[in-house]
């Protein structure tokens, strides 16, 4: 029986497996010349950054295949083959989404291609992971196309042919905004580490044990390469890890029927987000900027915070959102 003790061993040995994967792998990354591209135009502080190793996000990709798969055989093993089975779902969107970022990161740093995965192709590509999903979820799980309004505390059925665009919007979305928060060191593996926690808590809330296990994983996988990422950072994500968080949070929330709730736990990468759109917008129409630079976090940093201050603000914040998110559920 998956119990809170399973999942707290899951999480720490997690944990460890990603800590000693990064131990293995960012020596690798350094001897092939996998570093960070900074751009001439952002924080002048960040021009330093420039070569320190990227694409870590393969060491969460790894470690969740590893762990994933060890549940998945011990599962089974006890009798529990119904829970496994739905982890593998939730695993191939994140997965799927990760590799989509490790192309576009290899493209760039490998083959020194600078354009990257084209826009066109990449956006294909997580479109046909997210209708994938989103259709699994619905004829496969039968879940319906329910969705649960926060604070009302009630249950809305939108139809189907609203419900498959508005979920296919959720995840594409909440990848983007991930994306866009992995700007300074450890910055979107603390936030997203924070929003993931929340989402598992609320699993084991609901009698979900693939969601509060997936999740126990992530975590887990997270954190090991946050070690690795706080300032000074020794790896960077990259969007092969930004990319595969974004699919977690909005693979779980879908899964949770509770995407409405991400505008309220997911605060900080909404933010992050309207601040690029608004930054555009106003700049196309008066040729002046709302902020110093977006995304959002650039600005506090132009306006003299640390990166670490930045991180713990937002940190903070978001851990106070989401406990205000579990109590509005």
């Amino acid at each position: 029986m998956v119990n809170l003790k399973t999942e707290t061993t899951t999480l720490i040995i997690s944990f460890i497996t990603s800590v000693i994967l990064g131990i293995i792998i960012i020596p690798i990354l350094k001897k092939l010349k996998v570093g960070q591209i900074e751009r001439d135009d952002g924080p002048q502080s960040h021009l330093k950054k420039q070569g320190t190793p990227t694409m870590g996000g393969i060491i969460m990709i790894i470690t969740m295949l590893l762990i994933v798969t060890g549940t998945y055989i011990f599962l089974s093993a006890n009798g529990q083959s119904e829970i496994a089975n739905k982890l593998l779902p939730i695993l191939l969107l994140t997965i799927g989404f990760g590799l989509i970022g490790f192309i576009d990161d290899f493209k760039k740093l490998v083959l020194k291609n600078t354009e990257g995965l084209k826009p066109s192709y990449k956006m294909l590509g997580l479109l046909i992971i997210s209708v994938a999903y989103v259709i699994y979820l619905i004829y496969g799980l039968h879940i319906g196309t329910e969705t649960y309004i926060p604070i009302v505390k009630e249950y809305i059925t939108m139809p189907i042919f609203i419900y498959i665009p508005f979920a296919i919007v959720v995840i594409l979305a909440a990848t983007n905004a991930i994306n866009l928060t992995d700007g300074i060191d450890g910055l979107a593996s603390s936030v997203s580490a924070i929003i993931i926690t929340c989402l598992t808590i609320i699993g084991i809330r609901f009698g979900m044990p693939e969601v509060s296990m997936f999740g126990s994983i992530v975590i887990g996988a997270t954190l090991g390469f946050l070690m690795f990422n706080l300032h000074p950072a020794k790896v960077f994500m990259g969007d092969t890890g930004s990319l595969l968080l974004g699919g977690v949070i909005s693979a779980i929330a879908l899964y949770l029927k509770l995407p409405i709730l991400l505008i309220v736990i997911a605060l900080i990468p909404v933010l992050e987000t309207l601040s690029v759109i608004i930054q555009v917008a106003y700049f196309k129409k008066t040729g002046k900027r709302v902020f110093k630079m977006a995304p959002l976090h650039h600005h506090f940093e132009l306006s003299g915070w640390k990166e670490s201050k930045v991180v713990i603000v937002f940190s903070i914040i978001t851990l106070i959102l989401c406990i205000i998110g579990l109590a509005i559920i």
